[in-house]
């Protein structure tokens, strides 16, 4: 809103040799099978013992907020119309790369979300399919490859930095798409290159 970029921002503080650029990384949150747990437990023991530990509270909130912001964006290119009925692709369900673990997720969030707009979903994972298949059942469709997720859907939304869509054919998804629409929750693109390859292009924090 203020015409920040996250990736100035992020390597302005990586130059610190304290901190380093490493893991400076805007997106949609984090999961996995242990960070969500050890933070929960953490802020429980605090609580427990009538410590309120008020940089992890907030971590937990900035995690749910930055799901909700990347939501309120899809809502808002819409400008208020209804997406019941839209179809949805959706690269990544992994909680990150290299891995086939979906727990907490945030391909999990955004799907919900999507379903309880009357949405249709279908999604893509190099590797995770089995075990969302195993979740989610037959409540979104799996295709069997990253194009073939594309055909006939109203946008596409990146929830996994996977390397095989990093460097995509936008021509291919261009076509594949009712609407040259990317809702990127890992920055994986340049916004003005994606802007002059004519798609209406959403990222985090630019």
């Amino acid at each position: 809103k203020v015409g920040a970029d996250i990736e100035m921002v992020r390597n302005g503080i990586g130059t610190d040799p304290r901190i380093g650029p490493q893991f400076l990384f805007a997106g949609i949150g984090y999961g996995g099978s242990c960070f969500p747990k050890d933070v929960d437990a953490l802020v429980a023991t605090g609580l427990l013992h009538g410590v309120e530990l008020k940089i992890l509270q907030a971590v937990q909130e900035a995690n749910k907020s930055q799901r909700k912001h990347f939501m309120d964006r899809i809502l808002a290119h819409y400008d208020g119309d209804s997406l019941a009925g839209k179809l949805f692709a959706i690269w990544g369900l992994s909680f990150k790369p290299r891995t086939d673990d979906i727990r907490e997720a945030p391909s999990l969030d955004v799907i919900r979300f999507l379903l309880d707009e009357g949405c249709r979903v279908r999604a893509f994972d190099p590797v995770a399919m089995e075990n969302a298949g195993k979740l989610l059942g037959d409540a979104i469709e799996y295709a069997p490859g990253n194009y073939e997720c594309l055909e006939g859907a109203h946008a596409l939304i990146i929830v996994t930095e996977w390397n095989e869509f990093r460097h995509p054919d936008f021509d291919k998804i261009k076509t594949s798409l009712i609407e040259p629409v990317i809702f990127d929750g890992r920055n994986i693109y340049n916004p003005k290159k994606m802007i002059e390859r004519g798609f209406y292009y959403y990222s985090i924090g630019r």
